[in-house]
Parts: structure tokens; sequence; C-alpha cells
């Protein structure tokens, strides 16, 4: 399909002419001849062109005119003008409204193509960039974190207000593959800050001693092999988003530098001699408990206050099992696309290993599982033989060679998490007092509320 090419010309021969060459190129050309029909096609019909060759003066109105009214309401392509009075104010009123370029006629046809053309080359890349920027604010929306359990909607309705106001810092926690990276990325591209830079910096992936040249930046000659000068990750962020995950594992003097970059909103590089102002949100994220890390005095608690402006937790995936319902079609999905497969039918028997399974991994587990299967997957089921899940929490382990007597036996062989000796405990209790939660309760020494949290938790299934 030819870009489309818009020639507002009102000399009869010119345009002509124009379009007759620019047909060939090719282009689809429209031409009109006057003000009026320019705004008409531009603004009423909702014509969209790549590029605009205009005339400035027009006999029932200015071409400068019109591009600054086609900019307010929000057009974008690149516009040449084409003029026989080359007047400074005219140009320069020209590259103030976002001009590419501003010719004089009688203009040789070669440098009119070079222009046309670097004109074209610009007005893709600034499509591509405003077509990946829709792209990833409905990818980013508050909707993509995914899932209908109670845990779901209090973290989306959270990341939704967060969303609509301009704060400078958060703090996001939660396990490993909980979803902080996702989260991180929802707060910018769906925030007031979607238009500026989301700068991503794992704490734990850099050497130490690199990690403070990586984020401030240094000039030339201020170590060993700085042979020229560098802006850090936080200046490259200025006006956007930084993202420091992981940030339990910055050493402590460098947390310092951080805290006095957060609050006076300026850093100097290393080696430099001025400071330099920076304009950042900053979103962090860790696996850690910050406040153990406190007493520890491995993290600073002025630091970590003025981070915690928000707190956004992230629950475990054990804590919303009833998310794997939703999450599970859309990472088939998304894997059938990507290996051309199929994946359609679900058996029952995955649906119970998957919800019998304790995801220490949490959703980051399950997508992993997921691509596994659906890339070995022979026709549209979803292969049971490739979730390699590991034991689950069942009634028939529960009465059979695990218990002894008045006793349970657990193996400590790392075959079975914490979650799962838990699950054996408690559902061992239920089938020996006769499936009576208040029974229960009472031998374990605990409330009737705690040992319901942990049926549900567990998805242990009670026998009426």
């Amino acid at each position: 399909m030819s870009d489309t090419l818009l020639i507002i010309e009102d000399e009869q021969l010119l345009g002509s002419e124009l379009v007759r060459h620019y047909r060939r190129a090719p282009w689809d050309v429209v031409w009109a001849k006057t003000f009026k029909d320019a705004r008409r096609l531009l603004l009423v019909r909702g014509l969209d062109p790549l590029v605009v060759l205009s005339d400035v003066n027009l006999p029932d109105g200015n071409g400068l005119d019109l591009l600054d009214e086609v900019r307010q309401h929000g057009g974008c392509g690149e516009w040449v003008f084409l003029t026989g009075y080359g007047e400074v104010p005219d140009s320069v009123r020209a590259i103030r409204l976002g001009a590419f370029d501003f010719l004089t006629k009688p203009c040789e046809q070669d440098r009119l193509d070079l222009v046309v053309n670097g004109a074209a080359r610009g007005a893709r890349a600034q499509r591509r960039l405003q077509y990946e920027s829709e792209n990833r604010s409905r990818r980013y929306a508050p909707n993509s974190f995914i899932g209908n359990s109670h845990a779901a909607r209090t973290v989306r309705e959270l990341l939704l207000k967060l969303t609509q106001v301009p704060f400078s810092a958060l703090i996001i926690t939660g396990e490993t593959g909980t979803g902080k990276g996702l989260a991180a990325r929802i707060l910018h591209h769906a925030g007031p800050r979607a238009e500026g830079p989301l700068i991503e910096v794992n704490c734990a992936a850099l050497p130490r001693e690199l990690l403070e040249s990586e984020l401030l930046g240094h000039e030339a000659g201020a170590f060993t092999g700085a042979k020229g000068r560098r802006r850090g990750l936080i200046e490259q962020a200025h006006g956007g988003t930084v993202f420091l995950d992981e940030i339990g594992e910055m050493p402590v003097d460098l947390q310092a530098k951080l805290l006095k970059v957060i609050e006076e909103r300026s850093l100097r590089r290393l080696g430099g001699e001025r400071e330099i102002q920076v304009d950042v949100q900053v979103l962090a994220a860790t696996n850690k408990k910050l406040e153990e890390q406190i007493q520890n005095d491995r993290f600073r608690a002025d630091l970590y206050h003025r981070l915690s402006v928000f707190k956004l937790e992230l629950p475990p995936l054990r804590e919303r099992m009833a998310d794997i319902k939703e999450l599970l079609p859309m990472f088939v999905a998304e894997f059938n696309s990507i290996a051309g497969k199929k994946v359609s039918e679900i058996p029952d028997a995955v649906w119970e290993r998957l919800q019998g399974h304790s995801w220490p991994g949490n959703v980051r587990e399950l997508r992993n599982v997921v691509e596994r299967c659906v890339l070995f997957a022979t026709d549209q089921r979803f292969p049971l033989d490739w979730l390699q899940l590991g034991s689950i929490v069942s009634a028939g382990d529960v009465q059979g060679a695990g218990v002894q007597g008045n006793r349970l036996c657990l193996p400590l062989d790392g075959s079975i998490g914490l979650d799962d000796m838990v699950g054996r405990i408690i559902e061992t209790m239920l089938v020996r007092q006769g499936n009576n939660v208040a029974e229960t309760s009472r031998v374990l020494k605990t409330t009737r509320e705690k040992v319901r949290y942990r049926i549900e938790k567990y998805n242990i299934k009670v026998s009426e």
C-alpha cells in the first residue's frame, strides 16, 4: 500500500506536474487547490497523509495557519512548504510549528525529492513510535494484572488509583515471580509519565563496583577505563521513571547517594564537579523483608521511609489459586501464537495437578510450565506428562504410607515444600476428625478461622 502525499498548490501547471511526478514514485497523491479544500480533507474527512507538500500563500488562506490548526487537533505527519516569497518571518514560524523544511520556488526536483523522502522517513519513525507507545499503553493497562480473586482485584484497584496520581516513589514487595516487573511497567505506561522513558535496573545483576557508575554516570578520567563522559541510568530516566529491581541488594553506601538524588532531585556524576537536575519517579522492588534488613544494618531506614510513599504488596499465587483458571488460557494463547500450536483442550487431570501445586515460583513458574507443555504438545490436548510438578497434597497420600499410627511422617529430602507439609498436616487432621473443622482446630490448638483459611489456601477438599 502506497503512502499518502497531500499536495496543496493553487498553481495548475506546478500542481499537475507534482502530482504526475510523485505518482510514479509511487505515492498515493491527493491534490487540494485551495485552503478550504485542504482543510476539509484534513479536519473533516480525516485524511492522514504521511507528508504534506504545501504552498504558503493560497488564494483563500495561509498554509502556516492550516498547519497550526491541524497540529492543535493532534494531526501528525511531516509538512514541507514551498513558497515563491521566501520571507524570514514565515520560515521562522514554519520551524516553530514543526514543519520539516521551508523551500523557495523554483526548487530543483532532485532537491525536492530529497527533502520529501527525508520527511517521509521522519514521519514513519513518528508513526512507529506512536504505535509502540499506544501498544505499550494497551499492554500495560491496570487490567493487565490478571485475576478475579479478591487478592488480584485489590492489587488491580490500587494500580488504577496509583496511575492517576503523580507520586514520587513507591516500593513493590512480593515473592519471586509474583509480577513486580509487570506492576512497575503498568505504573509507568498507564501513569502520567508514560511519555517519558522507563529505565529498568537490576541491582543484583550489576557488580558492586559498577553499580554506582551505571546509576550516576561518570566523567572522562573518573576511574581507570573511563575514556569518555557517560550519562547514568537515573539521568537517562529524566522526565520518566527509574525502576530499581532487587533494591535490597544495593550496597549501603550507594543507598545514601540514592537518597540524596531522590530528596534533592539532583545528582553528580563520578568525577564530576557540578550538580545535574533530574526529574524522575522512583519505583523500587524487592522480595526481601526490608524491615529485617534495616534491623541488621543492611538497608537504610531513611531510604526505606522515603521510598515507601506508597507500598504495593503482590500476593503469591498460592493465595490466589482461583486465578489459575484465567492465567492458564492466557499463557496457552501466548505460546500457541509463538510456536504455531493449537492447544485448546485442558483435561481435568491437568487442572487438578495445577490446583494441588504450591507454586513456589508463583506466576513465573506457571508461565514456564505452560511454555514447556505447549511446545511439547502433539495435538490440541494440554499434555499432562510435561507438567513435572512433583507430588501434590491429596487425601490418598494422607491415608497412605505417610501416616503411621498417631504419627505423620514427612520427607525431609526437599521433595515437598513447606506449604505441602502444612497442607498435609491440616488434611490429615481433618480426615482423623471426620472433617469436623471445630474439632480439628481444637486438636491443633488454633482457631476455626485459621483452619478454614488454610483449607481454602491449600485447596483441601473436605467431604461432607
